[in-house]
């Protein structure tokens, strides 16, 4: 078929005289108002009462309950709902579509009885009886994750220790006392999702001081306090003026004049430290004395401090040796391992933005969170050391050469 025959049939398609259109219209019009075949339908006339759920069975889970049942034989039912106490105060509700026989219970505050009155809906808005179903939820999981708290001395301060198996979210509230005010004093709480937790408060002198700690979860759940006293490990600000380069062959080459030295000379602005592409992105340095370390505060460079040649994963290794020599650091290597003169004394991650948003599109509030600098809490465990190996194993934007501008150590000298 030739491209004339196309435009001549296209055109001839096209030639419908006025009663031919009028004649579709009026066939489209009786289509769209033709009864949906959908076997799911959104509204029902049907004002019957539907039958509720029955051969219910429980599952009791920390602080929440699954229930399962058995549909009854209809088409015209929307909806399963769910209605009971949390807590004294609180009534929440949990909806779960027909399609499934499962539905749960959850946000309990207490490791107790309570009632769950379920309700099955019809697509007309018109609900079952009620049917009760008594649940007794196991300790909730706030409540576990507080309890299992270790409180221990910590350097400047006090750790919580503990673990989260079922992951879920909770915010811990650490809260010190406060002698002038006669009152503990609450920092920020700590939003914890993870398996772990391992949190500080510090800012105390080796003193007794008294410490508490409470969780709450986000069904308004709000645990006991535990309170304990305890006397901080000595911490201060290890001596930036001691520290000085102590260059190994392996460590990355420097770019641009940005000497290595900048990385610890108590200036955030330029410049800061910055190397070649090479095969690692590392530089060593003496700390001018021996030191249990605490904790230390990396500073990346605005205002992509989130992206580009910043570092995201880092691991510190360390030596004790009067004149450690190089080694060829292992990749992915776990806290303790030994490679010719160094150890591994913790591996760390750069926090993600706070704002939820990639790395790339960090906004202010981002950007200002990490200007204040990010505190990494060195493992208990690490040993004593003279020198710190400062390894990049990955960078934001995964590129082969380092950008960082600032390192404070903290500790407490020997």
């Amino acid at each position: 078929m030739n491209t004339k025959n196309i435009r001549m049939r296209t055109s001839t398609s096209f030639r419908f005289s006025a009663n031919s259109m009028l004649i579709l219209m009026i066939i489209a019009l009786f289509t769209s108002c033709k009864k949906s075949e959908s076997p799911v339908e959104v509204i029902s006339t049907d004002k019957t009462k539907p039958d509720g759920v029955t051969d219910v069975k429980v599952e009791n889970l920390n602080g929440a309950a699954q229930i399962t049942y058995k549909l009854p034989d209809s088409k015209n039912i929307l909806y399963i709902l769910a209605r009971y106490n949390i807590n004294d105060s609180r009534v929440r509700e949990s909806k779960t579509s027909y399609y499934r026989d499962t539905i749960i219970a959850e946000g309990f505050a207490e490791e107790k009885e309570y009632d769950v009155t379920l309700y099955t809906v019809s697509r007309a808005n018109v609900m079952s009886d009620p049917i009760v179903v008594k649940v007794h939820p196991k300790t909730p999981n706030y409540i576990l994750i507080n309890e299992g708290l270790e409180i221990a001395p910590d350097f400047g301060g006090a750790s919580f220790i503990g673990s989260n198996p079922n992951k879920v979210p909770v915010s811990v509230h650490l809260m010190a006392f406060n002698d002038a005010t006669g009152k503990y004093e609450e920092q920020e709480p700590e939003y914890i999702s993870g398996d772990k937790v391992d949190l500080s408060i510090r800012g105390f002198d080796p003193r007794e001081h008294k410490f508490g700690v409470y969780t709450t979860d986000r069904y308004g759940n709000v645990s006991p306090t535990r309170y304990t006293t305890l006397t901080p490990f000595f911490e201060t600000l290890l001596d930036k003026s001691k520290f000085y380069t102590y260059k190994l062959p392996s460590d990355s080459p420097i770019g641009y004049g940005w000497e290595f030295r900048y990385f610890f000379d108590g200036n955030l602005g330029d410049p800061g430290w910055h190397t070649l592409s090479a095969p690692t992105k590392q530089g060593t340095f003496g700390l001018g004395v021996t030191a249990k370390i605490s904790r230390f505060v990396l500073w990346n460079r605005l205002p992509d401090m989130f992206g580009y040649q910043n570092p995201r994963k880092i691991t510190i290794w360390g030596s004790l040796k009067d004149n450690p020599q190089d080694s060829a650091l292992p990749k992915n290597s776990d806290p303790g391992t030994v490679a010719g003169d160094w150890v591994n004394m913790g591996n760390f991650t750069f926090p993600d933005p706070p704002s939820g948003l990639p790395g790339n599109q960090a906004n202010a509030a981002d950007n200002a969170f990490a200007a204040a600098g990010i505190n990494f809490k060195m493992p208990s465990s690490s040993p004593l050391t003279k020198f710190i190996r400062f390894e990049c194993t990955q960078t934001w934007g995964g590129l082969d050469y380092i950008n960082a501008m600032e390192i404070s150590v903290y500790g407490s000298p020997q």
